[in-house]
């Protein structure tokens, strides 16, 4: 009986170190492919299985040959197997496959075939127990039917995640959408064999069923490409000519980060309805988990842009607005926005030789603009013929080296100041970029309102034109002392030339 016991003992020892061996050679593999990031999280689960099977084998030796040691031998064939199962898993796809693929496998392709290798393990313990697996199948048709029928939506759902993973409708990372839902719209964070996640701008996650995915129409933002269209409507008074509001809807979302300038935004007229005619204008965007921040810039620029137009954004004709204007109140109050204009003409420094009815009637022809931050009052290189006033904000004076060169602020302008002046009496090209870095509200000056006070007085072109080249002269030799008589052949050279040139541009 010891002599069987002793025989029994060297078996188990024997068979029991080629397994452990085996194992031990695997999960060595496996430590030394991994990366030291991801080594002890993956190698957990089979060297706890890897553990199991080791002590089973040592609650075996003492036991003498039986239905327990027998069922513990099986038992410890599991573990062992599993953990084989397991690390090989890690060591070939995590290991070998990854390191000749440019990104990871897809979860559900992880998952399906770390289910099949676990799948040959169980079947090689079903083997070691005397159960042929085949059999199962062939004599249990009812059982066969009844799991078919349990897992039909599971086994949908696992069809549908493959049929997924095979055409690449959407991958991790990009941006979809279901239906025409706004709150079904998010991004791709995880495919696996059940269920797609996706996570959206308010930070809820969906977990959408492959089944439902298959069967719906599914809108990929980021396919085939990252740059997405964006479109923003508005209306506007029946009054107001389609061109000009289209010109104002483009004018308006000119350099906003985030909007593309290829393919070009476009303005257009939709339709005719209660509140007016209704516009749109449509934007390439690439960042498409910035879309709402944008949008909202966009429409804060369409407000500001239609405010310089004189275009009034029009409320709904089932609504009715009613309050008492009188002509009384309408003349006091265009008269006090004539004031504040006249106050910000005073402030500039040619101006002074004018009259006071003079400087009254140029109030009363020019205007009063807001601009938002970021937006360009005028462009280096551009013609114009308008002068501007700050009364409120703050605005950047930016030069570019030449086509091509660098951009270079070189001033700030604030409340008082004024700039365009050359622009508006001799029509030359802008020298610089202007951009508002605050909401600013500005008084505008163009030629028109210019010509019809100098056509009353010409006298008044020879006194604005001394103190131009005055400015101008102070400004170049940066308040530096110079010879008298230097300064006055100077002034006097440039006062001619820049007098004959403002003659012409006003047709005196």
């Amino acid at each position: 009986m010891s002599s069987d016991f002793s025989q029994h003992v060297v078996h188990t020892l024997g068979t029991g170190a080629i397994g452990i061996g085996i194992g031990a050679v695997v999960l060595l593999l496996c430590a030394l492919v991994l990366p030291g990031a991801e080594r002890k999280a993956t190698l957990r689960t089979p060297l706890v299985l890897f553990g199991l099977h080791i002590l089973t084998l040592l609650v075996r030796l003492p036991l003498p040959e039986g239905k327990i040691e027998r069922g513990l031998e099986v038992l410890g064939l599991c573990f062992l197997l599993f953990s084989l199962a397991r690390a090989l898993f890690v060591l070939v796809v995590d290991g070998i496959v990854r390191a000749r693929l440019s990104k990871p496998l897809p979860r559900i392709i992880r998952d399906i075939v770390q289910g099949l290798v676990y799948l040959g393990a169980l079947a090689i313990v079903l083997r070691e127990v005397g159960v042929e697996p085949g059999s199962l199948l062939t004599t249990s048709a009812l059982l066969t039917a009844v799991i078919g029928l349990s897992l039909q939506e599971t086994l949908g759902n696992l069809f549908a995640g493959l049929a997924i993973q095979a055409q690449r409708p959407f991958e991790v990372g990009d941006w979809i959408g279901l239906d025409a839902d706004v709150k079904l719209i998010g991004r791709v964070i995880e495919i696996n064999w059940r269920a797609t996640t996706v996570l959206t701008l308010e930070q809820v996650e969906l977990i959408i069923p492959n089944g439902v995915l298959a069967k719906t129409t599914i809108r990929n933002f980021t396919k085939p490409t990252n740059i997405a269209r964006r479109t923003v409507t508005v209306h506007a008074p029946y009054d107001a000519s389609p061109r000009v509001v289209e010109e104002a809807l483009l004018q308006s979302i000119q350099e906003i980060p985030g909007i593309l300038s290829q393919p070009p935004p476009a303005a257009q007229t939709r339709g005719f309805n209660d509140n007016g005619i209704e516009y749109v204008v449509n934007y390439f965007i690439e960042d498409f988990a910035l879309r709402d921040r944008i949008d909202s810039t966009v429409r804060h620029r369409i407000w500001h842009a239609f405010k310089r137009a004189g275009i009034s954004i029009p409320y709904g004709m089932r609504t009715v607005h009613m309050h008492a204007v009188t002509a009384e109140s309408r003349a006091e109050e265009a008269k006090q926005d004539t004031g504040r204009r006249k106050a910000a003409l005073k402030a500039v420094d040619f101006l002074a030789p004018l009259p006071e009815p003079s400087l009254e009637r140029l109030a009363g022809l020019s205007r009063t603009c807001h601009f938002m931050p970021g937006e360009a009052v005028i462009r280096q290189g551009e013609t114009g013929s308008e002068l501007y006033i700050v009364q409120k904000g703050e605005l950047a004076v930016i030069v570019g080296r030449g086509e091509g060169g660098s951009v270079a602020e070189v001033a700030r302008l604030g409340p008082g100041q004024f700039f365009g002046e050359m622009s508006l009496m001799t029509g030359e090209k802008r020298a610089a970029t202007v951009k508002a870095t605050t909401d600013c509200e500005l008084v505008e000056l163009n030629k028109g309102a210019f010509q019809e006070v100098l056509a009353a007085d010409p006298r008044l072109v020879e006194q604005i034109t001394r103190s131009l080249v005055d400015r101008q002269i102070a400004l170049e030799e940066n308040l530096s002392a110079r010879a008298s008589r230097s300064t006055r052949a100077e002034a006097e050279a440039k006062s001619s030339a820049l007098l004959a040139k403002i003659r012409q541009f006003f047709q005196l």
